[in-house]
This record gives structure tokens, sequence and C-alpha cells, in this order.
């Protein structure tokens, strides 16, 4: 992997995400916000759903560092349904950076689902290891999970969930890992403070596949402004900055 912005020079995964000091750039009442997604040439965002066609050897590798920078990991319900999440912190390994990296030993899963529409199969909700928060507008609770599983009764308000995660949960910076349409209403909100896009050198057509961001026009574009890129093989490695 070689880094081409802001310098050149020789790079890799695990050194692009280091010492983002995330956590220190929260802004008053929330947590940073960064969004990291994955996309063909073309703006797709998954294959036959998934984003394991799209999703390379070295993305994958940047995909677990990012999660070493934040406190909380979050998702929507339709991705984690789609991809089968499981644990967050996949070695021990990455388990001692977090550490390193002044985040929690252990990160918060948090689950977007505002009908609660989750399998209590997933892997992710069955590890008594792994805190998990569920936001939701449901006033169920899905059955046979251990108190390792919390909800926040936000409803479709993502600016409460993210005071509530800085309040009462005490996180300084979350990795958001989409889907489409969870960015769609991040970015509407204005809480999205960051970009990481992963570009794969594919072509994949077709009206079906969602882009990265879903759902309605914004009522204003998000402008970007570049902070870092790098390439492996052809593949693009991404970093965007949100500007206000």
């Amino acid at each position: 992997m070689r880094l081409h912005f802001p310098e050149r020079l020789e790079t890799s995964p695990g050194r692009l995400a280091s010492g983002l000091r995330l956590i220190d750039k929260a802004p008053e009442g929330r947590p940073y916000l960064v969004v990291n997604m994955v996309s063909t040439a073309d703006g797709k965002a998954a294959m036959d759903w998934r984003t394991r066609g799209i999703s390379t050897d070295v993305d994958r590798d940047l995909f677990h560092h990012l999660r070493t920078q934040a406190d909380a990991v979050m998702v929507g319900a339709g991705t984690v349904r789609a991809e089968r999440y499981g644990t967050v912190t996949k070695t021990p390994e990455l388990r001692a950076k977090r550490v390193e990296e002044g985040v929690r030993e252990v990160p918060l899963a948090v689950i977007v689902s505002g009908r609660l529409d989750l399998p209590p199969d997933l892997p992710i909700l069955g590890d008594p290891d792994q805190p998990v928060v569920i936001a939701t507008a449901s006033d169920g609770e899905l059955p046979g999970l251990g108190d390792h599983v919390a909800y926040e009764r936000v409803g479709d308000d993502l600016p409460l969930l993210m005071a509530r995660l800085r309040s009462e949960h005490g996180v300084r910076a979350v990795l958001c890992e989409g889907g489409p349409t969870l960015n769609s209403f991040l970015l509407a909100a204005g809480l999205v403070d960051e970009l990481f896009l992963t570009l794969n050198p594919k072509l994949l057509g077709g009206a079906a596949a969602l882009t990265i961001v879903a759902g309605r026009e914004l009522v204003e574009p998000a402008e970007l402004e570049l902070v870092s890129l790098a390439e492996a093989e052809g593949e693009l490695f991404t970093r965007w900055r949100v500007k206000r």
C-alpha cells in the first residue's frame, strides 16, 4: 500500500488507521462520527446485497484497524442482518491496539433498528462479552438475550441517540459501517464528521444495488474535503472530512 496524499510514502492498513485520535475531536454533547464504506468505481455499495464481492483482503484489514480508533461501532439493522455481524474486535492484537489508542478495550456495538427487526440468533447478540445498544422505536425486547444487550428508545431521532451515547455510555467517537439508508439519515441530520471510502476497481452497473448513501436527496449536498489518499493494486483508500 502506498500513500499518495498528503505525502508520498509506503504504508499499510495498520499504519493508515493508527493514531487518528478521533476521540479528541468530539464536539460538545455528542461523539465524533466517522462513516466507513466500500464501493465499486460506479458507486455501488454491495454485490448481491453483501460487501464481500467488492471488499478485498486489504480493505478488510483496514476495516478492522479503523474499528480500533473509536469507542463504538454503529450499524443499521439491514447491514447487520445481511453481513451476520459478530464480535466487533476479532483478535487479541486488535484489543491491545485499542488500549494503546486510548479507546475502551471492548467497543460498544450500536445497532439501529427502528422496528426491532433483528433475528435474536445473530452472532453479535449471542456473545455475553460484547456490549450492545439497540436504538429503536419499538417498546419490545428480543427474546433470550442477556443483560449485555441494552435498548435506547429514541425512535428515529438520531441526534438524541448521539447525545445519549455520549452522556449515558461515555462514547467519544463512533465508527458507522452503514448501511446506505442509515448513512443518509446521519448526513441529513448533520452528524457525519468524516468518511472513509474504499473504491474497488470494478463496475457493477444496474439499478438494484444501493449506492453508499440511499434514500431521499439531501436538502443540501454534503461538501467534502480530501484528507488522505492511498492505493494498493488499483484499489483506492480515501479519507474525507465533511465541511461545515
